[in-house]
């Protein structure tokens, strides 16, 4: 099965943005990679855009057009060409367009430096970013309504995972990402959300494909439950033999 220029389009975006959601997409059926690129084709789109310029004037800008694009989905009304954004009319119904613009708000964070109040306004933006995003992505491959709030309780997890290997970047970026980040607080969020993934149990095929996208996280929870230290050394990554298997082993048994 062929795609058209838009879906390679968003493949390559994700190829060159986010390696462990392409590799978890090119694990999964072919039919529900039309759905896969483009969203996290928007994700990696969207994620950048406060990073590619130190204006937060131009940082704005760019995330506007990122809410417009999604306001005219919303609205039913003719959409913009673009590679990302066309394919995207395709597959969002308006109110998943509605909670991908919430992602974008949540995602005007970036643009600052001022740290999270506590520990609530933490998970609120990973909720608003990596939950909606999931959340999002279930909804496009068929998963039904009550499957939310075990999709977004995985997320956390998998939003975790993502946002400990991101920290030493964002500390080096001059950004203030963790309210506490001592390594026995690190140990201690990371311990107690692994428990998360348990809601895996019970949910939709749709659903589980979606969070394949987070086939790393529980190998990276674990990592910092035990070796917290391993955060600020930004020594997260795995052995790419060690990859393939999680990945596999995700496919395999339908949960990461």
């Amino acid at each position: 099965m062929g795609f058209d220029a838009d879906i390679n389009a968003c493949a390559d975006l994700v190829q060159q943005g986010d390696a462990d959601r392409f590799a978890a997409t090119m694990a999964s059926p072919v039919a529900a990679r039309r759905i896969l690129f483009p969203v996290y084709a928007f994700n990696v789109e969207v994620s950048r855009a406060p990073w590619v310029t130190k204006e937060p004037m131009i940082a704005e800008m760019r995330l506007q057009w990122w809410r417009d694009a999604l306001e005219e989905i919303a609205e039913a009304r003719i959409v913009r060409r673009h590679n990302v954004v066309s394919p995207l009319a395709d597959i969002l119904t308006p109110d998943q367009a509605q909670t991908l613009d919430r992602l974008i708000e949540a995602r005007r964070w970036d643009i600052g430096t001022d740290a999270f109040d506590d520990a609530a306004a933490l998970w609120t933006y990973l909720d608003a970013t990596t939950g909606a995003l999931l959340w999002v992505t279930a909804q496009a491959l068929g998963a039904p309504d009550a499957d939310e709030s075990a999709v977004r309780q995985v997320a956390r997890a998998v939003a975790l995972a993502n946002w400990m290997q991101a920290l030493p970047e964002l500390e080096a970026r001059g950004k203030r990402p963790m309210h506490d980040g001592r390594a026995q607080t690190l140990a201690q969020l990371a311990h107690t959300t692994l428990q998360d993934l348990d809601a895996q149990r019970g949910l939709s095929k749709a659903a589980r494909l979606a969070l394949m996208s987070g086939w790393r996280a529980r190998g990276v929870l674990r990592a910092v439950a035990q070796h917290p230290q391993r955060v600020a050394r930004g020594d997260l990554v795995q052995a790419q033999v060690a990859r393939s298997a999680g990945l596999i082993r995700a496919r395999v048994s339908g949960r990461i």
